[in-house]
């Protein structure tokens, strides 16, 4: 999806952060990269979602929210839900915590592709961590772990948004995705 309008005016970008079951990880991404852009006039469309529907309808983890809390992000409401079809156009920017949830995505774009052509899913499918300065780096799912784990993926969300808006929003090419 071409981050530009017909006329060359460039339009916002969208961003969708996918964890497994959107109640830690990716919600705590998207409030950080809210917080980060929310007078960015290149940033539109940010939400977030999970491979699985476990927890479908649900808040945030309560530790995801203390940790924003912390760091002074106290305007975030969020239910979790799946990620749909639809997120593959809506968004041009689907970006993933982990190898799971990527290969979970890529897949998925793969059979949108294959069933209704390159235009139904032309969302940039990318690992979070690729943005951070460390190849491949992965966020960890804190949720059976201890609040730290928490704390350390506040750390990796605020690392990675700042190079995706060094990246992106400055105009420098994004890692490539592989093929879905």
């Amino acid at each position: 999806m071409s981050a530009t309008r017909v006329t060359g005016a460039p339009r916002p970008v969208s961003v969708l952060f996918v964890c497994l079951g959107n109640i830690c990880r990716s919600p705590m991404a998207e409030g950080v990269f809210r917080s980060m852009t929310k007078s960015d006039r290149r940033v539109g469309l940010i939400d977030s979602a999970g491979t699985g529907a476990y927890h479908e309808g649900c808040p945030p983890d309560p530790r995801t929210m203390t940790v924003l809390e912390e760091n002074g992000e106290f305007d975030y409401d969020h239910l979790a839900r799946k990620v749909q079809s639809s997120d593959f156009k809506d968004f041009d920017y689907i970006l993933a915590m982990d190898e799971d949830n990527m290969h979970d995505l890529l897949r998925l774009q793969g059979r949108l592709v294959k069933s209704s052509g390159a235009d139904a899913a032309p969302a940039k499918v990318l690992l979070f961590g690729d943005f951070g300065g460390r190849k491949g780096e992965q966020v960890i799912d804190p949720y059976y772990g201890a609040r730290d784990g928490f704390t350390i993926a506040y750390e990796q969300m605020t690392r990675f948004s700042k190079g995706f808006v060094e990246q992106i929003l400055s105009g420098v090419i994004a890692p490539e995705a592989p093929d879905p």
